[in-house]
């Protein structure tokens, strides 16, 4: 019976273990995106779906536990039926003549009995490790090193940027049957310059950030720091120097001040405001009534996406990075906001090298060099001036389009 129920509970655990983790899923993306739902009139079909979910969960949940205890009565009945039958037959065949088969018939059932409380704790353990397989499934999944890449530990501390940021030659492939991220590029970041990089999405502009951040490493190729492979170098200690923005900005559910100094412990009061100040936050940060001492909420849903944005890049300047990397970091902000904040970058030019990624190229007219990117590869750079005078130009092509559609005026 064992046999026959075993399969049929390690089935039901897999089943068991997918529903659970889509469930968490669903309600994880639902809270996140609770302001999609109401938006757009899909909260109660929202609830429907993880309703239905959560009744397919429990319908399983019932029928597992069926199958747990049905092991448990029969362990319990069978040693009786087996003593009444043994009982039965000995009166059958001996009669009377038992007087000698009674003790060792009581003899052995005893040990039976003894034998089957051992018995029945094998099958419980059977059936344990039967409903266990598909949560041990999916942490082997979890914990397998198989197509995982592991934080880098190690290598020669980075001490501060000298001369350059260089990559040479480097190639960045993703995985899968895609075309490649980035293709035999090279490029040159000097030390305190303003490196823009445009072209069409997809083109691979932040794929290059990632190489810089150290989320991936390349394909092929060398990322080479004043000379150093990134890869030697002590990737915690390279990336607390850096500063990063990006659209998608991530706050805390802590005060501004909080998010602002988030990985900088020794920072004060009055430097938090000065960053702030930099990036234009601190206007609309003494209008609330608790100023710095505001509580965001999740992901900061009580500021704007512009506000979010100026917090980001507060938290970045306060840094003081050796290189700021700015992904359409004021895609939100309007532009009066956006020209100031442009101001107060470009106020810290020499002291910072900034890596600048841009779709609206107003914003980076003011740039060192500007990278014009296609399909993974570097097809333009220069000034601005130079770009746009560049007859049949991708860069020139861009330009037009944006000015001529009022983006840039």
């Amino acid at each position: 019976m064992q046999r026959l129920l075993l399969p049929r509970l390690r089935f039901g655990a897999e089943r068991l273990s997918g529903l659970q983790a889509e469930i968490a899923a669903r309600i994880t993306e639902d809270i996140q995106g609770l302001r999609l739902l109401h938006s757009s009139g899909q909260r109660q079909s929202a609830d429907r779906a993880l309703r239905s979910r959560m009744g397919e969960l429990e319908a399983s949940l019932r029928r597992q536990s069926r199958l747990l205890n049905v092991i448990g009565p029969f362990s319990s009945f069978l040693p009786i039926a087996a003593i009444a039958v043994m009982g039965g037959l000995s009166l059958l065949v001996f009669g009377s003549k038992t007087s000698g088969v009674l003790p060792s018939l009581v003899t052995f059932v005893l040990a039976l009995q003894r034998l089957n409380v051992r018995f029945s704790g094998l099958a419980g353990l059977f059936n344990g490790l039967a409903d266990n397989s598909g949560r041990l499934g999916r942490l082997n999944a979890i914990l397998s090193p198989g197509g995982k890449s592991f934080v880098r530990e190690g290598g020669v501390p980075f001490g501060g940027l000298e001369r350059e940021i260089r990559l040479e030659q480097v190639q960045l492939h993703y995985g899968g049957e895609g075309p490649a991220a980035l293709n035999g590029l090279d490029l040159v970041i000097a030390k305190g310059a303003t490196v823009a990089l445009v072209g069409p999405s997809g083109a691979g502009k932040s794929s290059i950030a990632d190489l810089l951040v150290g989320l991936y490493e390349p394909s092929r190729g060398r990322v080479l720091i004043d000379g150093l492979d990134l890869r030697t170098l002590e990737l915690n200690s390279w990336q607390q120097r850096l500063g990063v923005v990006s659209q998608d900005t991530f706050l805390f559910n802590i005060s501004l001040a909080g998010n602002i100094a988030f990985g900088c412990p020794w920072a004060t009061r009055a430097q938090i405001e000065a960053a702030a100040a930099v990036a234009n936050a601190a206007g609309f940060i003494n209008d609330l009534p608790e100023g710095y001492d505001t509580i965001v909420g999740e992901r900061g849903f009580r500021l704007s996406g512009g506000q979010r944005q100026r917090i980001a890049l507060a938290r970045a300047i306060l840094r003081r990075p050796e290189l700021l990397i700015l992904d359409e970091a004021t895609s939100a902000l309007d532009s009066e906001s956006e020209r100031l904040v442009q101001d107060a970058l470009e106020a810290l030019d020499g002291r910072i090298t900034k890596l600048v990624i841009a779709h609206r190229l107003g914003t980076v007219k003011q740039a060192d060099v500007i990278v014009v990117m296609e399909a993974g590869r570097i097809v333009e750079q220069g000034s601005h001036r130079e770009l746009s005078a560049r007859e049949g130009s991708l860069y020139q092509q861009l330009w037009l389009n944006q000015v001529g559609a009022g983006v840039d005026d």
